[in-house]
């Protein structure tokens, strides 16, 4: 039982969490430590517990971590937006009069727009990385045609 006296089925112990999400346990410390991660829930003997959204969350860091090549600081900006809209959400009131809910819709706009710039921003290096090695392997190309069509004509004698 954790020590808020909560219920703590569906949550996982550090080692089982880790494993599950395959990293280590002590990259899930260092997550909370740079605050990817919210504390998570405690028994009453101290042990983590993780709940299946914070393995949601762990999947979601990975994704921009590995598929991204994000940094933990750009993980912590894209993180943090969907906690706002994820606030946003949980908030709305349907009885809530338009200008009230317009004000909440431009603020998860802003922050969706946040999100696109960091991904924009990684698009646009690595199009320019992409682009600085197209030209080395053109350059490559170049030489091989060059060098290599003549070595094999001086080499073919009935050529």
């Amino acid at each position: 039982m954790a020590s808020d006296g909560s219920q703590t089925e569906g949550y996982l112990q550090i080692g089982e969490a880790a494993a599950k999400a395959d990293v280590t346990q002590r990259t899930l410390r260092y997550y909370e430590e740079k605050g990817l991660l919210k504390p998570p829930t405690r028994m009453d003997g101290g042990f983590r517990l993780y709940s299946p959204e914070d393995m949601e969350r762990v999947q979601r860091i990975k994704e921009l971590r590995d598929l991204l090549g994000f940094s933990l600081a750009d993980i912590k900006e894209m993180i943090e937006a969907e906690d706002v809209k994820e606030q946003i959400r949980t908030q709305w009131r349907r009885d809530a009069d338009v200008s009230e809910k317009a004000v909440e819709i431009r603020r998860a706009r802003e922050v969706t727009l946040h999100q696109i710039a960091l991904i924009d921003e990684k698009m646009a290096r690595m199009a320019e990385m992409r682009r600085q090695l197209d030209g080395r392997k053109q350059k490559y190309d170049s030489w091989l045609t060059a060098n290599t069509s003549a070595e094999a004509g001086e080499r073919d004698p009935g050529g």
